[in-house]
Order: structure tokens, then C-alpha cells, then sequence
């Protein structure tokens, strides 16, 4: 692209870059390539003064507040970015979804970037007592701009994509009217000179797009009746609940807990002897039962039933004398407590080449058991494999990858083969999620793991008018919802859902939260 090229949709404009301040101005200009800066000026009395003066402006294809900010986070430092998901100010907030994949490309760029409110006021905020008084509001920074301007653009244009990024200057410890502040601004400023490419890849998001949600996806029964069990624990006993490792693979929902009350740890040495603790979703080996026995543990189990069937499966196998193998991935936290089942006698195997070399003492007595949360045709090819070279070998009488991990594959696989790109909604740590995004590539699909909304990269997406989305089991429902949003918010997005089967499984509490 050269740089006079327009960027975004030529029929509604180029991308609109609005800074307040000369020097912020400065800084910006010949950054963005072919798109239009304007100064608005200071505070919100010059703002409403520009947007009085250009009544009849055509509208632009995207809008980018940028300049520099007042950090209230403690944890901010002069230089970060602030991409805001919002914008307050006296007339209320403004929802800012669009913005999200502009958090993925400026961390690209290897910028410090946090994504949350901006507070807009009428005057400069100095001290650090109303410093924290703002910030005890949830703001990450405060401006005098972006609020009125990002409210006009959302009435003016309705449907074009709005984004608020400010660098911080000065910060709740070090606040403007010090000496850093100079140091500190020309940081700011060097930053804002870094914006204009990641400016130019989220504008070129906007256009219209097709999304087509699969069914199921998110949350299945035990994920639901493992959360449901820690939340009731905190209700129910004296703080703090132990959880022995993450009660599910999901960065978001851990964190949810955690400002609960639920304290999170590897292992129960970390648990003082006495209190709660909850074994997460994914089971543990009996010696982890036997240690909380011995310590006094209050033990609340969380183990999906179908692990805990794998388990029991592990340990009828093991009785009868089998070689018993196990189908899974080395370290994960379902495989570990099912080797623990029957400690010596269980042999990983975690792909066909393996399975080819596995030795077993009697090939007529061989059983294999599989990990709950696989891919169903990887497994398939691995468990071709041992049926070829011990035709004796016996398995569970049901399937071992669970319900919920078979219908999110082939439901995924189904929108896959209609879509440019498949978005999977899912932390990285989550077995059921990764093996979507390979279903989903091997539909012959490009395909990518978000942990929430601010991950989608720019570069994914450009060009792609049908996107599909799914979510892993572990993964929070709000969280596809924040992903299509953001889609929508874009540019004009048709929904659509294509199901595959409807899930109605529940399963029951364990009697520590019920009763």
C-alpha cells in the first residue's frame, strides 16, 4: 500500500485520527497512512467548538481518538497504552466493542497495553487522593476529550468503528505538576509515534461481515457443575476455599473466582492443614485423597462424572491383570490423575507413532482408555493403530471423550467449511479448546485461540467476510458474546447460528455444597 492509498472503505472515507494537542498532533502526523488527523483542541469546551464547526462532515470509515492520558492504576507506568473498552464522562458511556483487536496489535508492536474505562473530565486531575478516588471507579486513565468525542461520532455515524487509545503520562503516584512529568511526556509522545501502524490494521476491519455462531459451544454440564460447586463453597464456609489446581482450563474464570475468595494452588502442600479445598473438574489420583485424609482436609470433589467413570474404568481394567493404556497428553491435569489411578501399571500413549512402539506383556490382554477432552479423529487414528496390533484389546463400553468435546468438534467442523476463518474462544492451557482449533484446520480452515475479544488480531480477520465462531467447554459464554460484539461493532454483521445437536445434560452437587 502506498501512503496517499486510503485506508478503510473508500465509500464512507479514510480512517479519522483525532488528537487533542499540538504536540500530540505532531507526533501522529504522517504515522497513519492515508488517513485524515484533525486537532480538536483541550478540554471538552474546545471539543464542542470543533464538532459545532463540521455539522456536515461526511462520515469517516473509522474514527481513533489518540493522545496522552493521566494513569489511575496504580500498576500503569508513563508510556503504557490504554485502549479503552469504554469512555465516561458526564452524559454517561459509551461502549467502545470495536476497539478490542487493536489491544492485539499494538502488544504486537511490543507495546504495554491495557484494555478498560477511560474517565473524561472538565479539568486536569493532579493530586493522588482524587487520583485514587477515580480510579476506585474501575477508570484505568482519565482525558479531558474522549468521551464527548467519542459520543458524537457513535450519534453522528452510527456503525462506524470507534476506537479511544491514550498513552499515559503521568501516573497515580507520580501525578502532572512534578518534575518527571517532562521526562515522563516525552516517553508518552516517542509511544504515540509508535500507534500509526496498529491504527491502519484495525481500520482496515471495517466492513460488513457474516458470523456464524456453532452449536453447542461454551460451557458443558461438568464445567457448570464445578464452578457452580465453588461458588457455593465460598458461600458456605469460612474463607479461604482451596482449589487444588484451576478448577477449569479458563484464564477468565480463575480470575473470577479469585476476587471471590477462592484461593488457587498447585499442590496440597500449600494448604494448611484443617481447611477447604476443592479438587478441580479434572480429578486427582488417590494419593491426593489419601494427603488431604491425612492433613485434615475438608475435600470437596469437582470431578467431571465422566473423568471420574475413566477412572473407575482405569481400575477394573488394572484388576483384571490388562496392560492398560492410556490415549492423552503428557502433563495435563486429567491424564496425571488418572495414571495415578493405578500408579505403574497405566502406559501413556500419546500419538500413532507411540502407539506403534508401545510394548505390552500379554497382547492378549490390553485395554486402553482415552482422555476426555481429545480430538475424536486424532484419537481415532491412534486407536486404529492398537486395534491393529492387539486384535484382543478391550476398551470402556462407552466412548471416553466425552459428549460435550464430540458435538463442539463436529459442530465446529460443520461451520468450518463455510467460513474464511474460525475464531475459537478458549484459554491455551484447555485441552477441548486447542482440539478445536485443529478440527477446525483440518477442515481446511484457518483457525485461532482467543483468550477474550482483545486477542483477535487484525491480521486474521482482514479480508474475511464469513467468520466463524465457537468456544472450548471451559470457556465462559460472555466471553463469545464480547467476540461477536466486537464483530458487529466493525461494521454491519449478520448472525447466525448453525446447530449441530442441542445439549440438555446436567449433572448433580456433591454433598459438601448441598444438603
Amino acid at each position: 500500500m502506498t501512503p496517499a492509498e486510503p485506508t478503510v472503505d473508500a465509500a464512507r472515507g479514510p480512517l479519522l485520527v483525532v488528537a487533542a494537542l499540538r504536540s500530540e498532533y505532531a507526533a501522529l502526523a504522517g504515522r497513519v497512512a492515508g488517513a485524515r488527523l484533525e486537532r480538536c483542541g483541550m478540554g471538552p469546551a474546545r471539543v464542542a467548538a470543533w464538532l459545532a464547526a463540521r455539522p456536515d462532515a461526511p462520515p469517516p470509515g473509522a474514527v481513533a481518538v489518540a493522545g496522552v492520558a493521566g494513569g489511575l492504576d496504580p500498576s500503569l507506568r508513563p508510556g503504557d497504552v490504554v485502549v479503552a473498552s469504554e469512555v465516561r464522562g458526564t452524559a454517561g458511556r459509551v461502549a467502545l466493542r470495536a476497539a478490542a483487536p487493536l489491544v492485539a496489535e499494538l502488544r504486537r508492536l511490543g507495546l504495554r497495553v491495557r484494555y478498560g474505562p477511560v474517565l473524561t473530565t472538565d479539568t486536569l486531575v493532579g493530586g493522588p487522593d482524587e487520583r485514587e478516588r477515580l480510579a476506585a471507579t474501575g477508570a484505568l486513565a482519565v482525558d479531558m476529550e474522549s468521551a464527548p468525542l467519542a459520543r458524537a461520532f457513535a450519534e453522528r455515524a452510527p456503525g462506524v468503528p470507534v476506537a479511544v487509545v491514550r498513552v499515559v503520562v503521568d501516573t497515580a503516584t507520580v501525578p502532572v505538576f512534578r518534575a518527571a512529568t517532562v521526562g515522563n511526556g516525552v516517553r508518552a509522545l516517542r509511544t504515540l509515534r509508535r500507534l500509526g501502524p496498529a491504527l491502519d490494521a484495525w481500520a482496515r476491519l471495517a466492513g460488513p461481515r457474516s458470523v456464524v455462531l456453532a452449536e453447542p459451544r461454551s460451557f458443558c454440564a461438568g464445567v457448570e457443575r464445578a464452578i457452580d460447586i465453588v461458588d457455593l463453597a465460598l458461600q458456605r464456609y469460612q474463607h479461604p476455599v482451596y482449589v487444588r489446581r484451576q478448577i477449569v482450563h479458563n484464564a477468565h474464570v480463575v480470575r473470577d473466582l479469585e476476587r471471590r475468595g477462592a484461593v488457587f494452588v498447585d499442590e496440597l502442600g500449600e494448604v494448611p492443614d484443617g481447611t477447604t479445598v476443592v479438587f478441580s473438574a479434572h480429578g486427582v489420583a488417590p494419593a491426593v485423597r489419601d494427603e488431604a485424609a491425612r492433613r485434615d482436609l475438608f475435600v470437596i470433589d469437582a470431578t467431571c462424572p465422566l473423568v471420574a467413570k475413566v477412572h473407575a474404568e482405569a481400575r477394573r481394567f488394572a484388576a483384571r491383570g490388562d496392560t492398560v493404556l492410556l490415549i492423552g497428553h503428557d502433563g495435563h491435569d486429567e491424564t496425571e490423575g488418572t495414571l495415578g489411578e493405578v500408579p505403574g501399571r497405566i502406559t501413556l500413549v500419546q500419538s500413532p507413532a507411540e502407539a506403534e512402539q508401545v510394548a505390552v506383556a500379554d497382547p492378549g490382554k490390553v485395554s486402553f482408555l482415552m482422555q476426555t477432552t481429545l480430538a475424536v479423529d486424532e484419537a481415532a487414528d491412534t486407536v486404529d493403530v492398537l486395534r491393529r496390533r492387539f486384535p484382543a484389546v478391550e476398551s470402556s463400553a462407552t466412548d471416553d471423550i466425552c459428549y460435550a468435546t464430540t458435538n463442539r468438534q463436529q459442530a465446529v467442523r460443520e461451520v468450518a467449511v463455510d467460513a474464511d476463518v474460525v475464531i475459537v474462544v478458549g484459554s491455551r492451557n484447555s485441552s477441548n479448546s486447542l482440539r478445536l482449533v485443529e478440527v477446525a484446520q483440518r477442515a481446511g480452515t484457518a483457525a485461532h485461540l482467543v483468550d477474550d475479544a482483545t486477542e483477535l488480531a487484525p491480521e486474521w480477520l482482514t479480508g474475511a467476510r464469513r467468520v466463524g465462531v465457537t468456544a472450548g467447554a471451559s470457556a465462559p459464554p460472555h466471553l463469545v458474546d464480547e467476540v461477536v460484539g466486537t464483530l458487529q461493532a466493525l461494521g454491519p454483521a449478520e448472525v447466525t447460528e448453525r446447530v449441530h445437536t442441542r445439549e440438555d445434560i446436567t449433572f448433580t452437587l456433591p454433598k459438601g455444597v448441598v444438603g
